[in-house]
This record gives structure tokens, C-alpha cells and sequence, in this order.
């Protein structure tokens, strides 16, 4: 009975892992699919956007480190804490106008070029911000504070316990996982309510299906795109801010990309939902393999790579994923 309650625990913890994947999958899919763009940058951009957070939030002063060698100042901070809630919507404000920029300065040139030089433009994209990202707030680790509480939830360890008896202690889920995962399943409810039932969303989908068919009917693609890289830039926010508190505000932020591969692999890359299903596959299977088998028989550690594994089955057999679009060719 024990053993059956700790694998409750398990699927539920995989279930919010799951949700936290998807997210960051989201920014892939959204540009993916009104671009054609595989964003290499959008890992980079959670940090990013995790960075310029903590910098306006605690007062920092951009550029701090190249402004005082150059005038010989000592200028690091403003001297002002500001609200979380501020921070955020400057943060979101930021976001914004990177979108806009990365349109008229990179996107703008490239239209209607071969897809695997818009690759190699995020690719150039990623390693500029993350410099970038180094020189305006510095290249420490950051602590990120927005409010949210942090550790075992005690409640639900209280309300839970009887179910074991004296042997178990009540399901043990961490509170930023929960309040995580709520955030998450607004926002992509929110994205799929506006990719369904509004002007602009229909316009998005639209150019995904057909660039030329979506400009010969009056859509302007340059404004699709700054919109895309928008919604993108905000869920990267979004990302951020959820694994910034968990884990720091760090050069390894950006690595989270690399987790959303395989949800990718599994629910396709044309595919709100896929993105959705994919991630909660992988954070529940991932979770399993090793309460199941990783641990016992493997030695653990199993969570680096069950999550390639999956993907690599998923790639020999069905290659477009869940959802994604068979793609046929007449020769």
C-alpha cells in the first residue's frame, strides 16, 4: 500500500514537471509554426529575460562593470528594491521590444530564405544575448525572489498522511511545483483561446499553414512575426521566472531548452497541444523509470537521459510525433 502511495507521488511530481517542460516547449512551437523557425535562442531568452528580472528588480545598474572601468566610477546599484510585480511588467516591457528588434534587424532580411540559415540566425542570436546578458547585469549566479514560496508543502503532507498509516508521511510535493503549474495551465489555456477564437490568432495560424497564401489575402507577415516573437518572449519570461526560482538565475538557465527536445520529438513542432501532452509524457515517464527501475537497478540518474531515449523510439517510429503533420512529398 506504501509502495502504491509513493508512486502517487511520483506521477504527480512528473505531472508538474511535465507542465514546467511544456512551457518552455511552448516558445519552440509558437515560432515554429508562424515562422518556420527552429529558435535555437529561446532557452537563452528565459535567461535573459530571468536576468533583466532580477537587475531592474533589485535597482542594478546596466551596463555597471563596463561603465566603471571605462569612467574609473563605482556605480553598481540605483539603491532601490522594486516590487515584484513592477519588475515583471518591465521585464515583459523588455521582452517586447527585443521581439520588435529581432524582427526589423534579423527577420526582415531573411524572408523567404533557406530554413537552415534562419537556424544558424537564432544560433547567432543565442550566443549575442547571452553575451549581451553578461555585459548589461554581469555574469554571477542571481537569487530570484518574486514572492513564491519555496519547500514541501505542509498542508498537503498534514491532509494526506492518514492514508498510509504510521509508515507514510502524506505526499510530499513542493509548493513553487504547484503554484508553477497553475501559472502554467493559465497561460496555455490563455494561448489557446487566443490561437482559436481571436482575429490575431487566426491570422497566426493562418501563416503557419501558408506564408504566401496569408500575405495575398492582406496579412502582414512582419507583424505575425513581431507578435509571435512577443507571445514567445513572454512565455520565456514566464520560464524563467518559474526555473529561476527554483534553481537560480545561472548560465545553466539556459540549458532548459535542451529538455524541450523531446517533448518536441514526442508531441511535434506544429502543436499546441503536442507541446502539452509531450511534456506531461515526459515528466511522467522520466519520473517512473526512475522510482521503478533507475533506482533500484540502475544505479539513478536515470532522469538525464530516459527523457532521448523516449524521443529516439518516438523519432524511428513516428517521426512527425503525436500530433505533428505527416509531411508527403510527390517526386
Amino acid at each position: 500500500m506504501v509502495e502504491f502511495l509513493y508512486g502517487i507521488e511520483v506521477v504527480i511530481n512528473g505531472l508538474m514537471a511535465g507542465v514546467m517542460y511544456s512551457l518552455v516547449a511552448l516558445g519552440f512551437v509558437l515560432i515554429f509554426k508562424a515562422s518556420g523557425i527552429f529558435n535555437y535562442a529561446q532557452g537563452v531568452m528565459a535567461l535573459f529575460a530571468a536576468m533583466t528580472l532580477v537587475g531592474v528588480q533589485e535597482g542594478q545598474v546596466p551596463f555597471a562593470h563596463l561603465i566603471n572601468s571605462v569612467f574609473g566610477t563605482q556605480y553598481h546599484h540605483f539603491g532601490w528594491h522594486i516590487n515584484a510585480f513592477v519588475a515583471i511588467a518591465v521585464a515583459a516591457l523588455v521582452m517586447l521590444l527585443f521581439a520588435y528588434l529581432v524582427e526589423r534587424y534579423i527577420l526582415k532580411h531573411l524572408v523567404n530564405q533557406e530554413p537552415i540559415i534562419l537556424f544558424m540566425a537564432t544560433i547567432g542570436l543565442a550566443y549575442f544575448m547571452e553575451g549581451f546578458g553578461d555585459l548589461m547585469w554581469g555574469s554571477n549566479i542571481k537569487t530570484l525572489d518574486v514572492g513564491i514560496p519555496q519547500g514541501g508543502n505542509f498542508w498537503i503532507e498534514e491532509k494526506t498522511a492518514f492514508l498510509g498509516g504510521e509508515d507514510f508521511y502524506g505526499f510530499y510535493l513542493d509548493t513553487l511545483d504547484i503554484y508553477a503549474t497553475v501559472i502554467a495551465i493559465i497561460l496555455v489555456s490563455t494561448l489557446v483561446l487566443f490561437s482559436q477564437y481571436t482575429k490575431t490568432g487566426r491570422a497566426l495560424r493562418a501563416v503557419a499553414d501558408d506564408h504566401q497564401a496569408a500575405l495575398s489575402v492582406g496579412i502582414s507577415l512582419r507583424r505575425i512575426w513581431v507578435i509571435v516573437w512577443s507571445i514567445a518572449g513572454i512565455v520565456a519570461l514566464v520560464a524563467g521566472i518559474m526555473w529561476g526560482s527554483k534553481s537560480g538565475v545561472q548560465f545553466s538557465l539556459s540549458l532548459i531548452a535542451l529538455k524541450a527536445l523531446p517533448v518536441l520529438m514526442l508531441g511535434g513542432f506544429t502543436s499546441i497541444p503536442g507541446a502539452i501532452i509531450g511534456g506531461l509524457i515526459i515528466g511522467i515517464g522520466e519520473k517512473l523509470f526512475e522510482f521503478l527501475i533507475g533506482a533500484p537497478f540502475l544505479g539513478g540518474a536515470t532522469e538525464n537521459w530516459f527523457a532521448y531515449m523516449l524521443a529516439l523510439l518516438f523519432l524511428v517510429f513516428r517521426p512527425q510525433g503525436l500530433f505533428g503533420e505527416k509531411i508527403i512529398e510527390r517526386v
